[in-house]
């Protein structure tokens, strides 16, 4: 099976096309692929479905624990510059259906740069989704064991967790978000951002991610967490995401729209060799 590999701020993605598949692939065969060590190795796998709609992708998203993620920001980069690559879209915007929404990419700088319109983003509980009453989830507490964290929740087609005031640290995310991201309080498990606000243009953050674990860098987390230092009016609609993979800009709408700007590298292709999945056969 043929595939692309691609990294965006150190997150990286296997693409591969749904027509070229021999095997499907389960949740075991997934976690085989992007396995550092036995496969590929990856972040995730990202599958170019055919659309039923004209002139528009439709992308499959799925994490290294085999569980399929609703939309991924580097993910939607990574598969623009794919997109760009294979020559099936030009510098021209384009839109992309996932099951998280559909957005708006454009490519820019022969490939190497895209920006995307990410959609709307929501505070609201039954949306992203967490527990209780409906309500904005600003400002909240969880206790996790003999801690008690703060945190806003809000989703962008995918459900995410921002924590404040708290050590920004990869230490910190690694401890602190596996027990976030399954939290009874989220149904849909979360990803986790640790937040610190630098000033009213920049922001740095540390990554959890849901179903792939601590990650360098992530699109839909910095839009989430751009939107929650938005919101509690501690930045400027023009933000700087720093994260320990690279920066991402993120741009926010009145309307709580978010468009997302950053780069992403080629690193190779390749064909995947069954015999690496034959005892899984």
């Amino acid at each position: 099976m043929k595939f692309s590999r691609y990294h965006a701020l150190g997150n990286d993605y296997i693409v591969m096309e749904a027509s070229g598949l021999q095997v499907v692939l389960s949740p075991a065969i997934t976690q085989r692929i992007c396995h550092r060590h036995y496969g590929v190795g990856s972040d995730g796998i990202l599958v170019h479905q055919p659309s039923a709609r004209v002139g528009a992708f439709k992308l499959q998203i799925l994490n290294p624990d085999g569980s399929e993620a609703e939309k991924s920001g580097n993910g939607l980069r990574i598969f623009a510059r794919y997109l760009f690559d294979t020559k099936l879209v030009n510098g021209a915007p384009f839109q992309v259906d996932t099951i998280g929404g559909t957005v708006t990419c454009l490519v820019k700088d022969s490939g190497r740069s895209v920006t995307v319109d990410m959609g709307t983003v929501s505070f609201q509980s039954d949306r992203i989704p967490v527990a209780g009453a409906v309500r904005e989830v600003i400002n909240e507490e969880l206790i996790l064991g003999d801690r008690t964290v703060q945190f806003c929740a809000a989703t962008v087609g995918n459900p995410h967790c921002v924590v404040l005031n708290c050590e920004v640290s990869a230490k910190t995310a690694k401890e602190l978000g596996p027990l976030l991201e399954v939290h009874p309080n989220f149904p849909k498990r979360t990803n986790v951002q640790f937040l610190r606000v630098i000033d009213r243009k920049n922001i740095a953050l540390e990554i959890w991610e849901r179903g792939a674990g601590y990650t360098l860098a992530s699109g839909s987390s910095s839009c989430a967490a751009a939107a929650v230092a938005y919101r509690l009016g501690l930045v400027d609609p023009t933000v700087t995401v720093q994260m320990p993979g690279g920066r991402l800009s993120i741009e926010i709408g009145k309307d709580l729209s978010i468009r997302m700007s950053g780069p992403v590298t080629k690193i190779a292709c390749g064909v995947l060799d069954q015999e690496s999945l034959a005892d899984l056969l």
